[in-house]
Order: structure tokens, then sequence, then C-alpha cells
């Protein structure tokens, strides 16, 4: 994990929360007075964020005692505890809603990964469950970590990381009368050989097209599962394939069924709903 961008989402939420103190723990709460607290879970789920929790505590409260008892990947029932945790009690309630908020947001997106994965699973030993960019701003970093806690894989970080095709490309280049295959080759004479070029496409009569141009892979957009069987027997392995677009937890087993390599989802990270957690006094 790299935690240079870890501490710059913890800093930035942390001043979110603190912009001048917490004024009821900090009149209250004697500032040596230590306690014992449980990070406890309220829901069945993934675990996800929990060495973010951790630095957010330690952000606050350096000397904080940390003793985890299940870690990032794994699954937790409810009523489970997660950590057990000791340190100056103002500190830990004063860092305690930036580190929740983290680490049901990633538990819930895990969780909600790791439903697609066994559901796909059951179709398709071979096919991935991606992830988009559809993220929460500053936060994808984070996003896309709990998507591999949950047991899937990322799709491209950002627009810096491959090339991607998509309907807009495609109706300017056919505006200004560039073909496909022209564009590719310019695509190929201006980037390294190590880029990967993706085409979308929604109907089997740009396939051909696409797989002639060279392209690594194409994106089949909103295909129904009939459509997208014809479509990958079309390709026939010349390129790999994606299936993305409306895509759904009721949805991708059939989907995976139809034999493509990757599904690519953007409910994995807009749509998960954040898993219950709390922090406890330990009495």
């Amino acid at each position: 994990m790299d935690f240079r961008q870890v501490d710059r989402i913890i800093e930035m939420a942390l001043n979110e929360d603190l912009p001048w103190g917490d004024v009821t723990s900090e009149t209250i709460i004697d500032p040596d007075l230590k306690h014992d607290f449980v990070i406890l879970l309220k829901a069945d789920g993934v675990i996800a964020g929990l060495p973010v929790a951790e630095r957010t505590f330690r952000h606050l409260e350096p000397d904080l005692d940390w003793e985890p008892i299940l870690a990032d990947g794994a699954s937790g029932e409810n009523g489970e505890i997660l950590v057990r945790l000791r340190g100056r009690t103002r500190k830990i309630l004063m860092a305690e809603r930036v580190a929740l908020n983290i680490l049901q947001r990633l538990s819930g997106i895990a969780t909600l990964t790791s439903k697609y994965v066994i559901q796909a699973r059951k179709k398709s030993a071979k096919v991935r469950i991606t992830d988009t960019r559809k993220t929460t701003p500053g936060l994808r970093y984070l996003e896309k970590y709990a998507v591999r806690m949950g047991g899937g894989h990322n799709h491209r970080y950002s627009l810096s990381d491959a090339v991607m095709l998509k309907d807009n490309h495609l109706a300017i280049l056919k505006q200004e009368g560039i073909s496909l295959q022209d564009a590719i080759e310019r695509i190929k004479n201006r980037l390294t050989h190590t880029s990967r070029i993706e085409v979308e496409v929604d109907a089997l009569d740009q396939i051909s097209e696409v797989v002639e141009a060279g392209a690594d892979c194409i994106l089949l957009d909103n295909m129904d599962p009939e459509t997208l069987l014809k479509a990958v027997r079309l390709i026939d392995g010349r390129t790999q394939t994606e299936a993305s677009g409306g895509v759904s937890l009721e949805s991708v087993e059939s989907i995976a069924a139809t034999g493509v390599d990757l599904i690519s989802s953007g409910a994995l990270t807009h749509s998960a709903i954040a898993l219950d957690i709390s922090l406890d006094f330990a009495e």
C-alpha cells in the first residue's frame, strides 16, 4: 500500500472533521486518560481498510496499541471483533469517525465485489471481475484497493494508463474522416510497445474492423448474453474480450457463461453500501 497517497487522504479527512478540534472530547475528557476499545462488525462482510484505519488513529495517537483480529481480505460475521485498541481516549474519539468512515466504505466495496466474483465463478473459472474509473473523487486509490481485497481486479487506474477508444472518440474519428486502423497506427507510433489499446463496440458488425485494426481488447458494451456469446465466438480468441454496461449482481452469472475474459462494473465502487462497523468502549 502506498502510504503517501493514504496519508494525503487521511489528512484531508481529519482536517474536514476537526477544523478547530473536538469541542466535546476536549472539554470533558482528561488529555492523559487512556481506555480500551474494540472495532466491531455489525454485519457479515469482507474486510478492507484496516491498515488505513490504524494509520488514521495513529495520526492523532502515535502511542496506540493496535491488536488486529482479522486482516484485510478476510470474511467476518456480525458481532465479530476486528481490532482491539488502547490509547489516549480523547485522541481515539477524535479519530473515530474518519477511521470508521474509511473502513466501512472500503469494506462495503470489498463485500460487494466478493459477491460478484462468487456469482461469476459459478459459470467461469477464468473470468475476471474488474472495476472502472467510476470512483469517489480523491478516493480512487483506496476504492480500487478494496476491489482487490474482495477478489476483483483493477481496470486502468487513470486516463494515463492505457488507450481506450470509446463511443465519443469513435464518433469524432468518423466525423474527421479518420479510419480506426489509421487511428490505431497513430497510437502505436506515438506510444510505447507496452501500451494496451482497447476499443468499444456495441454491435456485432463492428467487431471485424476492430480486430483487423490491431486492438488488444474489445469492450462489448451493453450487450445481452446471447449477443455476447456470438461476439466471443466471432472474436475467437484474437483479442481479449471485456463485457461492460448494465452489469449487475443478478446478471453477472449469465454474462460470465458467455466466455468473456473480463466483466467490468462501475457498481462495485459507485453503488456499494457501507458495511456496518462500530467502535465500542471496552468496559
